[in-house]
């Protein structure tokens, strides 16, 4: 009798122990994000307002948008939120994500010497650009298939530069901070997204040169993983997500976030 009352309790300890694993793994989500949302600080601001209003927790990879696409392709993550529209629309059509939402925007800018010798201060990043190719000056380009990177590449196209970038023009292959660093350490120009810019700390004698060009425009969007594609993707709690962040809650706490009374993101949902 003691013997099937032992086995028993470890039955029941056993589904206890399970239920409880798949418990755990309900409350929470994966999300496949941009560098520039994580390291201006955005996350941490926005993230434990998202878990007092569903109960779940995000789990958030940083990468570049490129390869936060990948991590999603891969059904590595339930739900996306990166900055190339062209990109983040091809994943849609490519039926690796449900709808695609814009949630918010801000600005890309020109970072460089503050003493600016390639003479780029203004707001056209084309002739800035210009200037830097002409000057062969240094530029870190972050070469990693992100938005930040794939918004520059667009800008050289635009200078009819994307082959002629000078000789001082460098890919670094890294992340928005680690480029800004290099950039800090080497007196060398970079574009960077804003947010990230406010929140660096690092800055030694490096400015804003370039901004105010509407084509420095920087939108952000959100989609669901297609479980279509992965079936193991929790759409629903990755929709409570989207839904969400796409609220008035969610776009209030966005607009809250500010760093020196500066807001870094602004809400646009709907638009």
């Amino acid at each position: 009798m003691t013997f099937k009352t032992s086995k028993t309790r470890r039955a029941l300890v056993c589904a206890v122990l399970a239920t409880t694993s798949v418990w755990a793994q309900a409350q929470s989500i994966v999300m496949s994000s941009t560098t520039s949302t994580e390291q201006s600080g955005l996350f941490a601001h926005l993230l434990p307002a998202f878990k007092k209003a569903s109960g779940l927790d995000v789990k958030v990879v940083a990468l570049g948008t490129g390869q936060a696409l990948d991590m999603a392709r891969r059904g590595d993550a339930d739900v996306v939120f990166v900055h190339d529209q062209v990109a983040e629309e091809k994943f849609v059509a490519d039926g690796f994500g449900l709808k695609r939402l814009p949630v918010m925007y801000n600005d890309f800018v020109l970072i460089g010497p503050k003493a600016d010798p390639a003479g780029t201060k203004g707001k056209d990043i084309v002739a800035a650009l210009s200037k830097l190719s002409a000057g062969n000056a240094p530029f870190v380009s972050r070469g990693d298939k992100s938005g930040t990177h794939a918004a520059e590449l667009r800008f050289w196209k635009m200078a009819n530069l994307a082959d002629k970038k000078g000789s001082g023009y460098k890919e670094c292959g890294c992340g928005m901070g680690p480029a800004l660093n290099i950039a800090a350490s080497s007196g060398g120009y970079v574009l960077a997204d804003r947010a990230t810019w406010l929140n660096f700390k690092n800055r030694a004698d490096l400015a804003i040169l370039v901004e105010g060009d509407n084509r420095l425009f920087n939108q952000y969007g959100v989609m669901v993983v297609n479980p279509a594609k992965h079936a193991h993707v929790k759409q629903a709690d990755a929709q409570k997500f989207v839904d969400w962040i796409i609220s008035p809650a969610g776009q209030t706490n966005i607009s809250e976030y500010k760093i020196g009374g500066e807001q870094l993101f602004f809400p646009n949902a709907g638009k």
